[in-house]
């Protein structure tokens, strides 16, 4: 008995890295899988192989049941494709885990409108569509008294949390995420529905290329890197387990978890009228003096 059993799952991107990985936990957990992707490089502008069909292949293998879906999740009719083959297939649909993405790094200075809309489309608006459409089947089931434990589980980044040199678009976007995420996660309470998100660090694509001596396997030891042990905190949240934990952001790497605490107020000055300019100046300075230290933007230390 795993904690997924009978439940169904759409994990986007989840044709290789951490998707793939997430892909196999929730099926072993019980899950059935519908693993979507389209088979792109890691910019997204062509196609190589075929994963998705491997992925289901190594589930069918372990005795576990997976489909393949090969819509594009940032088209909203693709979306909606994505959902509907969960739910003929499978006759329903409980969890979506958004992984999908790719990236154009690119200094800010040389950064075209092209890798800047690519990154967003992608992530964002890949994002937006497939819960989207997931939510709108969950609010019908809510009304008709059929209401599902519906999560879902987003994936931002270190690099939307605290920034990163080189990649202004990507970082733009899993900010998006965040907020994209503790926003509904307020708003679908109602209908049973949870939203959370990680910021994981693990071997991908994306991670290999930036950072390959860190993301580099070891020759024995606790493989730290290992997208499978993401994985863990994505299945509990997409499952019914986890029904009191929403709008939160989760921060894992190898055996680490925490959770990242966003934007808060800080304590106001308040001078009970409208301020001159040239007064400030001071007031700014103290502001600060008191004010936490900001994380440092990855890439500058």
């Amino acid at each position: 008995m795993g904690i997924c059993d009978g439940r169904v799952v759409i994990i986007t991107g989840a044709g290789r890295g951490l998707g793939r990985a997430h892909a196999l936990a929730f099926a072993a957990e019980g899950a059935k899988v519908v693993v979507n992707d389209l088979g792109a490089t890691l910019d997204g502008q062509d196609v190589e192989g075929t994963p998705a069909q491997e992925v289901v292949g190594e589930i069918e293998a372990m005795g576990g049941e997976a489909i393949v879906n090969g819509d594009d999740i940032s088209d909203w009719d693709g979306a909606g494709n994505l959902v509907q083959s969960a739910i003929d297939t499978f006759g329903g649909l409980d969890t979506v885990v958004t992984n999908a993405g790719i990236v154009r790094d690119r200094m800010f200075v040389n950064m075209t409108v092209d890798e800047w809309d690519a990154v967003i489309r992608v992530h964002l608006r890949g994002t937006f569509c497939p819960v989207k459409r997931a939510v709108e089947y969950w609010r019908a089931e809510a009304k008709a008294d059929r209401q599902r434990a519906g999560r879902v589980v987003t994936t931002s980044s270190g690099a939307g949390l605290m920034g990163s040199i080189a990649q202004t678009n990507y970082a733009a976007a899993k900010a998006g995420i965040a907020a994209f995420t503790i926003n509904i996660a307020a708003e679908l309470g109602r209908i049973g529905v949870t939203a959370n998100s990680i910021a994981p660090s693990a071997r991908s694509r994306m991670t290999e290329g930036a950072m390959p001596e860190m993301m580099a396997k070891p020759e024995s030891g606790f493989d730290a890197m290992d997208p499978a042990n993401i994985s863990p905190i994505v299945v509990w949240l997409g499952s019914e387990q986890s029904g009191h934990v929403t709008g939160r952001m989760f921060e894992c790497a190898g055996g680490e978890l925490s959770v990242a605490d966003g934007w808060q107020h800080g304590t106001p000055v308040d001078k009970g009228a409208r301020w001159e300019p040239s007064e400030l100046g001071k007031v700014v300075d103290d502001l600060l003096a008191e004010a936490p230290t900001p994380a440092p933007v990855y890439g500058t230390q």
